[in-house]
């Protein structure tokens, strides 16, 4: 079976992820298990011909100068995929994300109306999509675009390494850059897009302190950021971006940041009913009183409990959101008790709800 066609025959089969490592069988991962489809087991010549085929003589140079590079993929009329080709034990081996390509895909991203409207609202401040790696945060970042796109009139540049998701102009005009073959760096592409008339700058990830400096300059120059940021929970944000600079420079971005936040969309995939994924998520949306628990790092470590004080103000949690998506069948009990925060308070809540006893108090 060719490239192509295997990978035709894995996305029809709902593969999220498909690995290709030499001395291995296919394996792909479909809903939430890792599946081996191949009876045959990769040739290193078969992983090293899809570095000629996939990438450009500036991914080829990246590729052999950094040991990793990250390429996309189309497969015209159905999807496109994200490609990390990397080294391991002296081979090529690949690892295939599939990436929303759709706006039908951009629907099926888990936001509130009201969360939408918020942000795409905005002229200035700086929007973190959170979550593990995984977890959907560039096709969420993708609707924030589109969101935009639909509503405003703006000129938005994205920054991306590698463009996942191809935006059609409609009432705004979308720029979009690739690291590697359109931008050097994040840091260089987002500097220069502060000189291209943006007022939306969208940066596929913050991965250092240049590129998190140049967010916050963007921000004061009067932009609106986008980005994504690797980060296990949603109130720790704050602390592993501040992780990215030196000891010195740590208190004063801390106050920067706090100040430049619009919100925090934290999510992770949890299993359906269907053998599917689904986000759950949590929304922060900043007011007065989280910002200055953003501000102080006594008061950062029990942000968890100044939000459940806060109750529904700018605040949506993984467990309300969880609740609605078990009471519309998306997720049966046992998976939604068993990625609650507070499963002894889900449980409550659930069987207030079932004796119609009122609304849950899950966020207070």
């Amino acid at each position: 079976m060719h490239f192509e066609e295997m990978l035709i025959l894995l996305v029809h089969k709902g593969a999220s992820d498909i690995h290709l490592h030499a001395g291995m069988p296919v394996l792909a991962r479909i809903g939430d298990e890792l599946k081996t489809v191949s009876q045959s087991v990769i040739t290193p010549e078969f992983t090293a011909s899809l570095v000629e085929k996939l990438c450009t003589p500036q991914q080829k140079a990246r590729l052999r100068a950094y040991r990793q590079v990250d390429v996309a993929y189309s497969l015209p009329g159905l999807t496109r995929l994200r490609v990390n080709l990397f080294y391991q034990r002296g081979s090529i081996s690949a690892v295939l994300h599939t990436l929303s390509s759709e706006d039908t895909d951009l629907s099926k991203v888990n936001l509130r109306p009201e969360h939408l409207e918020f942000f795409r609202d905005q002229r200035r401040g700086l929007v973190l999509v959170t979550g593990p790696i995984g977890a959907g945060k560039s096709t969420t970042l993708a609707r924030l675009v589109d969101e935009i796109n639909t509503h405003h009139t703006r000129i938005i540049v994205t920054v991306e390494d590698p463009i996942e998701y191809l935006h059609r102009p409609k009432r705004s005009a979308v720029i979009q850059r690739e690291i590697g073959s359109d931008a050097i760096s994040y840091e260089k592409a987002l500097l220069a897009a502060m000189r291209q008339n943006a007022d939306v700058i969208v940066i596929g990830e913050i991965r250092d302190s240049a590129t998190a400096s140049a967010v916050l300059n963007a921000v004061y120059t009067g932009h609106l950021v986008l980005s994504t940021f690797v980060s296990s929970d949603s109130v720790g944000v704050l602390n592993r971006m501040l992780e990215l600079f030196s000891q010195v420079e740590r208190n004063i971005n801390r106050v920067l940041l706090a100040e430049s936040l619009l919100g925090i969309i934290h999510q992770r995939l949890v299993p359906t009913t269907d053998g599917q994924r689904v986000p759950i998520t949590e929304v922060i949306t900043m007011t007065p009183r989280i910002r200055e628990a953003f501000k102080q790092p006594s008061q950062t470590d029990r942000l968890r409990e100044v939000l459940r004080e806060q109750g529904l103000e700018g605040y949506q949690s993984f467990d309300q959101n969880l609740l609605a998506l078990y009471y519309q069948g998306l997720v049966d009990y046992q998976t939604a008790r068993l990625h609650a925060q507070n499963p002894t308070q889900f449980e409550l809540a659930v069987l207030r709800q079932s004796s119609g006893q009122g609304p849950d108090e899950l966020a207070k």
